[in-house]
């Protein structure tokens, strides 16, 4: 199923800004727009004061980009809109040259699931230069917030050690889209399923639910309102004890569930959602394992993240399932990841390529050019560093890795095994890539995370992971940069 078409309309070439269709004009008139360039999209810094994130929204951007083209319906709306002296913004003639180009750029990526780090391209695009201008802002859209819910919900997932997370997040999420989309980075980034039943059948993945405390509010009593439920779904009892008072309505829903034992079913849990849950958890564990029932679970909400979970962990909280909402759904800490596109290199008039950089006063701001590709390096099963690299250029087993900023040397990979990450995804406007299922997307998560060394996991002081240039692209960067300082003197 293409998620985005069932959604939405069938074309989203204009989900973009509109300076991109300006700019794309812009080269149009310069006799530029069909010239190849090369641009890449990158973060600056890992989220949630992390060292790492999980590349997440691949299967988003495969689908948006499969067969994208603007719309003479489209055209017709650009055609409307005018610029500042009251005429019309687009000239006829450049909206007849876009609605009769098909997409043409190749599209390289890096796969769902894998671990990524700052300054690498997590997504490539080759092809005329307005077309990739074009489609920078949905690019960023898809990519910047899958990539953020993901590396949260792995961090949670990380901090619950083995036991079950869900994603409970549908009612607080940004919207619509939104929410589907932390849904499905949600589970990406190790949640074993979802409240929300649309993102079930879209995404093909696990929904989870019981009730809520309107259900037991509809009742004269709470007991009566578990036995209400009880007979109505059997096989779905995990009851929510603290409507009223917590440690009672555990001892009401075991009542509840000794009835469903004798009619051949059983009470699967119970659910915290308020109050002190460590100390409720524990009372609640004795209850229930007294009662004969030690394989119930009890599930904890109540704005959790991996701090929380980690917390409550530490004080011998006995909570073995939680739902995650809010501080999911919304990267409650972070709601941005910050993810640019910038510009690596072009043709010149010559059709010789022509590599860019953009300068900054903050060095974490300085672009890296060329035409990127990202070799990562292993040694006995871990990851030990990785290497941006220029592909025309190549990369040899003797080759330095540089700090970016510095040039510093960060290691040199002699002896070390090796694999490029990037990966074809689209040659020439034709889709080259079968997106995999979202629970082998799931399984890469938890391999790449095995491989990085634990004290990188770290959530309150992670130590670094090197990711440098290679020495030849670093010479290239050095040498824009000092020719682009002297040229503004």
């Amino acid at each position: 199923m293409n998620t985005l078409k069932s959604l939405y309309r069938e074309n989203l070439a204009l989900l973009t800004d509109l300076y991109q269709l300006t700019m794309s004009q812009a080269f149009w008139a310069e006799g530029m727009a069909d010239r190849e360039a090369v641009y890449h999209l990158t973060f600056r810094r890992s989220p949630f004061g992390g060292q790492f994130a999980i590349a997440a929204g691949l299967q988003y951007v495969a689908e948006m980009l499969d067969g994208w083209q603007i719309a003479v319906d489209d055209a017709e709306y650009l055609a409307t809109l005018n610029g500042a002296d009251g005429k019309p913004l687009f000239r006829r003639e450049f909206l007849d040259y876009i609605t009769e180009t098909p997409f043409r750029c190749s599209v390289d990526a890096i796969p769902e699931g894998t671990v990524v780090f700052p300054h690498e391209p997590l997504i490539r695009v080759q092809g005329p230069i307005w077309q990739c201008q074009v489609v920078e802002t949905a690019l960023l859209n898809i990519v910047n917030f899958q990539t953020l819910i993901a590396t949260k919900a792995a961090r949670i997932c990380r901090a619950a050690a083995g036991d079950p997370v869900l994603e409970f997040g549908l009612r607080r999420a940004q919207g619509i889209d939104g929410s589907l989309a932390a849904s499905r980075a949600a589970i990406i980034g190790g949640c074993v399923a979802t409240s929300n039943v649309l993102a079930g059948k879209l995404f093909g993945v696990g929904v989870r639910g019981t009730h809520a405390h309107s259900w037991v509010m509809a009742f004269d009593e709470e007991q009566e309102s578990f036995e209400a439920y009880a007979r109505a779904m059997p096989n779905n009892c995990v009851f929510l004890v603290d409507t009223y008072d917590t440690v009672e309505g555990v001892r009401k829903a075991i009542k509840v569930g000794k009835t469903l034992e004798a009619d051949g079913h059983r009470m699967l849990g119970v659910r915290l959602d308020s109050g002190d849950l460590s100390t409720l958890s524990r009372k609640a564990r004795k209850l229930l394992d007294e009662a004969g029932m030690a394989d119930a679970l009890i599930v904890a909400s109540n704005d959790l993240d991996e701090y929380e979970i980690t917390k409550l962990k530490s004080d011998g909280a006995e909570i073995n399932c939680w739902g995650v909402g809010t501080r999911l759904a919304t990267a409650y800490d972070q709601p941005a990841l910050g993810g640019v596109y910038k510009l690596g290199a072009m043709r010149d008039e010559s059709n010789e390529w022509e590599y860019h950089i953009k300068l900054s006063e903050q060095a974490i701001k300085v672009s890296n050019p060329g035409i990127q590709q990202v070799r990562r390096y292993s040694l006995e099963g871990k990851f030990v560093g990785d290497a941006i690299y220029d592909e025309p250029n190549g990369l040899s087993h003797e080759s330095h890795i540089l700090d970016g900023s510095d040039g510093s040397e960060l290691f040199s990979p002699i002896g070390y095994a090796q694999e490029d990450l990037l990966v074809p995804v689209f040659r020439e406007g034709k889709l080259a890539y079968d997106t995999p299922s979202i629970e082998s997307i799931q399984a890469r998560v938890s391999e790449q995370l095995a491989q990085l060394p634990e004290e990188l996991l770290d959530f309150e002081s992670p130590t670094s992971y090197p990711v440098g240039l290679e020495q030849r692209l670093y010479k290239i960067k050095d040498e824009l940069m000092k020719n682009a300082r002297r040229d503004r003197e």
